[in-house]
């Protein structure tokens, strides 16, 4: 009955959506792109702003070109950099207080995820200054405009430039949740290649096989539309094709800029399409262990589209297809196998782990109890999973004190 009921809800937000106004940022694409911004901030009448970003950003000096072409400009810029990995509601509040302070007409969020995140955030409680970050999780909850928005991504791996989720972790209750709305697109999103060429091949990885998950995650889910699955077919094939060379040679400028499209078109895709269970259960490891949230995925991507069997082969055999993974005559079953072949290989040639360590088995209940709350009723899944099967799935990865590889 439960089923039924997620299915049915699924269904109806499925059709609602075709009625959403859904809008695409405006693209600054290519290599030295970035340094086209600060007249395109300066055209849509904003004068003063905020930079979002992180401390490590700051110390490589990525942003001194784009801060010198804003003086330029006349644009007055202060800077918040104190966002941490998995942005907190502190972060919000703190980078908000000073947007206001300041009189800042607009939002430059600058670095991978997580400013990105902080910075829709921000966007979302100057939307609704009487809600509370708690208040505004889950699905439309925002419905205002918020101030312009201009998203310059330094990873290729998490779409945050082209998707209208922000994903917020609370440091009290050590909860990680969606807060999903329309508003929190940006509206100028910047395709860089070289913002990425300074990140360190461990970041590579994990930040692409984020990109991959959430193309895979899409594809796979009953809510695609004609575009979402042509969305996801690129990022595949393009993910597949070129993130290795980026993590073997991370001065590959093609391949970055490659790597910056696929997780673009990814993020394309899952904004419409959302993303499932592997997401439930990383933005729950997320909040209890800091783990790294393409850490997360990479490692629990194979062991998910495992689990699903039959009910996800048919999506994976086309993404096989696709991705030039499959031979002529292999049967459904084969290429679904040899995709997840494929992902499982991709992670050991980056050196990525097949298990994550420091999952206690007290959290276990914890970890399954959020996983599958944020992924019921919502998420398009091909198979809805019980509190139990989280469970199965997240000892699955756990390795325990002690074990050897």
């Amino acid at each position: 009955m439960y089923e039924f009921y997620c299915r049915l809800y699924q269904t109806l937000f499925r059709m609602a959506a075709y009625a959403l106004p859904w809008r695409r940022p405006e693209l600054l694409q290519g290599e030295n792109s970035l340094q086209k911004l600060p007249a395109l901030i300066k055209k849509k009448g904003v004068e003063r702003v905020l930079v979002v970003t992180d401390k490590g950003l700051s110390a490589l000096g990525l942003m001194e070109g784009f801060l010198s072409g804003l003086r330029d400009a006349g644009i007055v810029f202060f800077i918040y950099d104190r966002t941490v990995p998995n942005p907190t509601v502190d972060n919000i509040e703190e980078a908000l207080g000073l947007y206001t302070s300041e009189g800042c007409q607009g939002i430059v969020a600058f670095g991978g995820g997580s400013p990105l995140d902080c910075a829709k955030g921000v966007g979302a409680r100057l939307a609704r200054p009487h809600k509370t970050m708690s208040q505004l999780r889950g699905t439309l909850k925002i419905r205002k405009a918020i101030p312009p928005l201009f998203a310059v991504p330094t990873t290729a791996g998490t779409g945050s430039e082209t998707t209208l989720t922000a994903v917020i972790t609370d440091s009290a209750t050590k909860e990680k949740y969606p807060v999903n709305d329309l508003a929190l697109i940006p509206h100028v999103a910047v395709l860089d290649p070289v913002l990425t060429l300074k990140l360190p091949p461990s970041l590579t990885a994990t930040t692409g096989m984020d990109a991959l998950c959430h193309a895979v995650e899409a594809y796979i889910g009953r809510s695609n539309t004609r575009k979402t699955k042509e969305y996801s077919k690129r990022a595949t094939a393009l993910i597949f094709e070129n993130l290795y060379k980026a993590y073997a040679d991370g001065t590959d400028l093609e391949a970055r800029g490659r790597m910056l499209q696929a997780s673009h078109e990814a993020g394309l895709a899952f904004t419409r399409a959302y993303v499932g269970n592997i997401h439930a259960i990383a933005h729950a490891l997320g909040a209890l262990y800091s783990i790294p949230h393409g850490l997360a995925n990479a490692v629990l991507m194979p062991y998910v589209l495992e689990y699903y069997g039959p009910a996800a082969q048919s999506s994976l055999a086309e993404l096989a297809d696709w991705a030039g993974l499959a031979a002529a005559g292999d049967s459904t079953a084969d290429k679904a196998a040899k995709f997840i072949a494929a992902i499982q290989e991709l992670n050991r040639v980056m050196q990525i782990p097949d298990h994550i360590e420091g999952i206690a088995e007290q959290d276990l209940d914890a970890i399954a109890a959020r996983a599958y709350r944020e992924a019921n009723p919502f998420y398009p899944v091909p198979k809805i999973l019980s509190k139990m099967e989280f469970i199965k799935i997240v000892q699955m990865i756990r390795k325990e004190e002690g074990a050897t590889e």
